[in-house]
């Protein structure tokens, strides 16, 4: 397929602009004034169309094809948060306008949405107050961090570690050492968990906090998490809780009941807003009582007349995180989620994610390694290191789900099991694509007895077929080639 640019017909046009009536040129220095036109491609409206048409039917979506990322919580997102996200009243609000005085009654109900939001989400995490500015998981990460050394500081707390788990997702100890502290790697033991006898030999007088994800990134629940808090609280630290799996226990375990004090959530997650692709996301931090005087400003309040306000009088606050109130879009799709669930809906959300893991791992446990094999939640992870010892390693497994329409699961993570295929095929897939995804893997199990040279050329039903992962990285090389003429200009 060629570039929009090797598309393009000198003089061929699909729109036509009026002359402007404003005059060109003005109060532009002659240095910044183009002394040639841009460098645009040239081509009719149906043109443009097909090609980016064609574009998009060439990419994997979750609206095209299972998207089972472990970890990642790729389930359909709801058309119609789309319509209520692009109501005028939200999506032509202007984020300077004022809250109260004057005009302010325009922004009454964005800051209600806010307010409300983070309302619930501590409802249903059991902080006492969230801050919606974070705009993404990892920076929600950085933010919990931050104010977990914002909380000991003001406390006069010589603490210099974070105690993270060897299963923990990269970001977590990036956020702990942008955030200034040590990090120590806690060993899951033979269950796939973290054991209180090996925690206990890490947890001293410099412990800042233990950060877990909850369950934990193999898709497992520690029963011993309220032993773990208990020690780490016992030394003055606190327990800073990864939300990125809470679509296992949304409505069903509160993070603040089972010992947590900070609580980042990733609402492209668990709240079915978009997830990937580089666009927003959206990720709140929850505190428990203690250290709700650290939030970032400002803080959405409520008013004794009902009205809504923007709070910046936080003298211990860590400041602001981002600019105005967050991803607006975002929370507003979360908040229609949330309402069109209710308190039910969340609970049968992750009872049905739990209940989809646990049969696809029942019908694939005799066919690939099962690293921990217990009950999992909302995900689990399989080995391929059987298929790796005849050749087939999960990247070739990975190649070979692409080539029947399936998107590939996690690989490779986490790094404590060899081979990894980590899988979470969320609950708004139906039994069918389950069973489809489950005879793919076990077709694709087959051919790595009987042909594995088949999955060494996958994909081979894809306009690009396998790359040179490594040069890719290596030798990286994104540039369009411009004429020598233009490239002088």
């Amino acid at each position: 397929m060629n570039l929009i640019f090797e598309k393009s017909t000198p003089g061929r046009r699909g729109f036509r602009v009026p002359p402007s009536d404003v005059p060109s040129r003005a109060e532009i220095p002659q240095a910044l004034r183009r002394t040639r036109d841009a460098e645009l491609p040239e081509v009719s409206e149906l043109e443009v169309v097909r090609h980016f048409t064609q574009l998009s039917q060439r990419n994997f979506s979750i609206d095209t094809h299972m998207y089972p990322l472990g970890s990642c919580t790729m389930k359909y997102n709801p058309r119609f948060l789309e319509d209520v996200a692009a109501l005028e009243g939200f999506s032509r609000l202007h984020p300077l306008l004022p809250q109260l005085r004057g005009g302010g009654i325009l922004t009454q109900g964005a800051l209600q949405v806010l307010y409300e939001v983070a309302q619930w989400l501590c409802e249903i995490t059991g902080m006492a107050q969230f801050s919606m500015q974070p705009l993404a998981g990892a920076h929600g990460e950085l933010t919990g961090a931050m104010l977990i050394a914002a909380y000991h500081r003001f406390h006069g707390n010589r603490k210099t570690t974070v105690i993270i788990p060897d299963s923990a997702h990269g970001t977590n100890p990036a956020s702990a050492a942008i955030a200034g502290y040590q990090v120590v790697a806690a060993p899951s033991n033979e269950r796939g968990v973290l054991d209180p006898a090996h925690v206990k030999d890490l947890v001293n007088d410099q412990t800042a906090a233990l950060m877990l994800t909850c369950p934990n990134t193999l898709g497992l629940f520690n029963r011993d998490i309220r032993t773990l808090a208990d020690m780490v609280h016992a030394v003055g630290g606190l327990m800073y809780y990864d939300g990125a799996n809470l679509n296992a226990i949304a409505g069903w375990a509160r993070p603040g009941d089972l010992g947590f004090d900070v609580v980042q959530l990733n609402l492209h997650k668990t709240f079915a807003t978009p997830h990937g692709g580089g666009g927003p996301g959206a990720g709140p931090v929850g505190v428990a009582e203690p250290l709700v005087p650290f939030l970032p400003t400002s803080v959405v309040v409520k008013r004794a007349d009902g009205t809504y306000a923007l709070e910046y009088d936080r003298k211990d606050s860590i400041g602001y995180v981002a600019p105005f109130y967050g991803n607006f879009g975002v929370i507003l799709k979360a908040y229609a989620y949330m309402l069109a669930l209710g308190r039910e809906g969340l609970k049968r959300m992750a009872e049905t994610a739990v209940l989809n893991a646990n049969y696809l791992l029942a019908r694939l446990r005799p066919h690939y390694k099962v690293p921990f094999d217990r009950r999992c939640m909302h995900e689990f992870v399989l080995s391929a290191a059987p298929q790796a010892k005849k050749g087939v390693k999960a990247l070739d497994i990975a190649k070979g789900l692409i080539d029947r329409g399936i998107h590939p699961p996690t690989m490779y993570f986490p790094g404590i099991v060899p081979e990894a295929l980590m899988i979470e095929p969320t609950e708004t897939e139906s039994k069918e694509t389950l069973d489809a995804f489950v005879d793919a893997m076990i077709e694709i199990a087959r051919l790595a007895d009987e042909d594995p040279d088949a999955l060494h050329r996958a994909p081979t039903t894809t306009p690009v077929g396998r790359l040179d992962e490594v040069a890719a990285a290596r030798r990286l090389d994104v540039c369009f080639p411009l004429p020598d003429d233009a490239a002088q200009a």
